[in-house]
């Protein structure tokens, strides 16, 4: 059974925020200080951004072998969540300075991160402080 919402509300309802670097997963869960945190970040990052269809599609062996650099962040949602018609019980991103938009990639259990992807138009701001935020935890 899937819970419908719009993307932007569906952060809100995230059991765990886990944040990768270059490899390495730490896992923050709802009502930790580090979780409030990003949540934070996020919503003063994305607040005004246009969700929009995404040209992207992820492929779930290329983005496992993704993960192993970078920074990434990822909502876990715990149960299955739809928007847009699109079903997700994740959401993975590749946090990168600079950048004005991002794919939110959809993992579900019976395929991982396949399929068609989100798109965050960030409506003139970057992901700057998102980022460094990721750093410093």
């Amino acid at each position: 059974m899937c819970v419908y919402v719009e993307l932007y509300e569906a952060f809100d309802n995230a059991e765990n925020i886990n944040v990768y670097n270059n490899g390495e997963m730490n896992v923050y869960g709802a009502g930790s200080e580090e979780f409030g945190k990003i949540l934070k970040s996020w919503k003063t990052m994305t607040e005004g951004a246009h969700d929009m269809p995404a040209f992207g599609v992820s492929l779930n062996s290329e983005t496992l072998k993704s993960l192993k650099s970078g920074v990434w962040v990822e909502f876990d949602f715990g149960k299955v969540y739809e928007s847009n018609g699109m079903p997700y019980e994740k959401l993975l991103i590749n946090v990168q300075k600079s950048s004005y938009g991002f794919n939110l990639i959809r993992y579900n259990s019976q395929g991982g991160y396949y399929g068609r992807c989100f798109y965050y138009d960030l409506a003139g701001y970057n992901m700057d402080e998102f980022y460094d935020i990721l750093q410093i935890l």
